[in-house]
């Protein structure tokens, strides 16, 4: 397929990697994915796996030791990435003794492109005024100025490493509402990483895992929920899942429960569940760390 044949990607990677000197080790190895546009994206992977380098890669904080990361098929860094996308980070970088009315005014003046209504919606929806100091906010608060800042910029791709890790339910619930929201209405692309697996069940339609600094999964989310299926059923069926990818199993007596990845239609007397988004983005982080697990037992 030709570039010009390509569909429209929001993040694109090819034999994506990078390590981190100090470290040693690499953080992302031989990863190539495609994020279509318009889409909102659950990044998921267990700790260490790589997420918060790969947004880093795509904010343009970081530049790739090999291969290349693509943002609306623009280099991440340039002046015409930084236009059309948005990253906000874990710290939420913000100006302590900045009121939210001079952080906003920031904004206004280092982005081309600037909504002063949109910036000042999501802090008010907040409940915060416009005069507070940012460094006497709680985090949740922090957190909605940084979304501001962000949004006000009118991203076509919005990038979010964990950032409501530490907000209680209702302000996290109040946030992935206005991200809906701005996808909706908008149309912006979102990758979001993050550990709270519910949340992601009932916001994101596309899935990006990485395990060990490699791509496992970048696929749509309605598909990899069809294709999953949750089977209890007698230990002596196990033969009949050949063909199919088991991604856990369980036995416990005469009785296996397994969540497998069908290839067509599964044979044999199984009691048949179709598995929650959750669920299999769960086992599918068990199942990666059990084989780390089992590679260092080995090693």
């Amino acid at each position: 397929m030709t570039g010009a044949d390509a569909p429209a990607a929001a993040l694109r990677a090819t034999g994506l990697g990078f390590r981190y000197r100090a470290r040693g080790g690499w953080a992302l190895r031989d990863c190539g994915f495609t994020v279509p546009r318009g889409r909102i994206t659950a990044l998921v992977g267990r700790n260490g796996a790589g997420k918060s380098t790969l947004l880093h890669l795509a904010g343009g904080l970081l530049r790739p030791r090999t291969g290349e990361i693509r943002v609306l098929d623009a280099v991440p860094g340039t002046p015409e990435a930084r236009a059309r996308v948005a990253l906000l980070t874990q710290d939420k970088p913000l100006y302590p003794r900045f009121t939210v009315a001079d952080t906003l005014l920031m904004g206004r003046r280092l982005n081309t492109v600037w909504d002063q209504a949109a910036a000042e919606a999501v802090v008010r929806e907040g409940r915060i005024g416009l005069g507070a100091h940012v460094g006497e906010l709680s985090p949740g608060q922090r957190t909605r100025v940084a979304l501001a800042l962000a949004l006000g910029k009118r991203p076509e791709l919005l990038l979010l490493d964990e950032p409501m890790a530490d907000l209680d339910p209702v302000v996290r619930g109040e946030i992935m509402a206005a991200l809906m929201t701005e996808a909706a209405e908008r149309g912006t692309s979102i990758v979001l990483s993050s550990h709270v697996l519910p949340e992601l069940e009932q916001t994101c339609d596309w899935v990006l895992m990485l395990r060990e600094g490699r791509v496992e999964i970048s696929e749509d989310a309605d598909t990899l929920r069809e294709e999953h299926r949750l089977l209890t059923g007698r230990a002596d069926l196990r033969g009949s899942l050949d063909g199919h990818t088991v991604v856990t199993e369980r036995t416990a007596g005469r009785q296996l429960t397994a969540l497998v990845r069908a290839r067509g239609p599964v044979d044999g007397d199984w009691h048949v569940e179709r598995p929650s988004l959750e669920a299999v983005l769960v086992a599918h982080l068990q199942a990666a760390g059990a084989t780390t697990a089992a590679e260092e037992a080995a090693a």
